[in-house]
């Protein structure tokens, strides 16, 4: 298991120019943003074998596969699929935190190709949008990529927005980075046994 852990700290998390700057699924749901990130990993697996870590995800069902004691309440997230959480629609919650009942939605979904969440404000206008794109260049191999979006206005907690776009961009690095080193080793180990 070391071995494997080694070789994922040497994984690249990194988008390309031409991923960040392209339109990709969700992009139509906040069309002006003020802050947007966008990350990528290249999986040795199929998005068929991809997809499932995704639709289970959420505090309280499959977890976020990154820092288990900030949100999954400390319940370390699943290393095994989950079957009573692989059947996504339009309008499921997949919690955030433990206890919450709404702020991620599935926005737009197509299975094995992309899953978009979104959080809403009260108006129901979208105020982020986190997108999970997968594809498929060769055979085989899929291209997660993922890309945040936040609106006008986007105060979280109160902040003041222009902090809130700097250090909400250096905690989704972090996150993210975590997120898509745990899916890509689930994937991968999975996809052997």
């Amino acid at each position: 298991m070391l071995g494997v852990l080694a070789i994922h700290s040497k994984r690249q998390i990194h988008a390309t120019r031409e991923e960040r700057f392209r339109a990709l699924a969700g992009n139509d749901l906040i069309r002006q943003p003020i802050g947007s990130v966008t990350h990528a990993i290249t999986i040795p697996r199929s998005p068929r074998d991809v997809w499932p870590w995704l639709v289970q995800m959420g505090s309280g069902r499959g977890g976020w596969y990154a820092y288990d004691f900030i949100d999954n309440g400390g319940h370390r997230s699943a290393d095994s699929l989950l079957p009573e959480y692989q059947n996504i629609a339009v309008g499921n919650v997949l919690p955030a935190l433990p206890g919450a009942t709404d702020v991620f939605v599935v926005a737009q979904c197509e299975p094995e190709h992309n899953l978009v969440l979104a959080w809403r404000l009260p108006s129901g206008k979208y105020q982020t949008t986190w997108a999970f794109v997968l594809e498929s260049n060769q055979p085989g191999e899929t291209r997660l990529i993922v890309r945040g979006r936040v609106v006008p206005g986007y105060r979280p907690f109160g902040l003041p927005q222009w902090f809130a776009i700097r250090s909400g961009a250096l905690a989704h690095f972090v996150m993210q980075h975590k997120q898509l080193l745990g899916i890509a080793r689930r994937a991968e180990w999975y996809g052997r046994h």
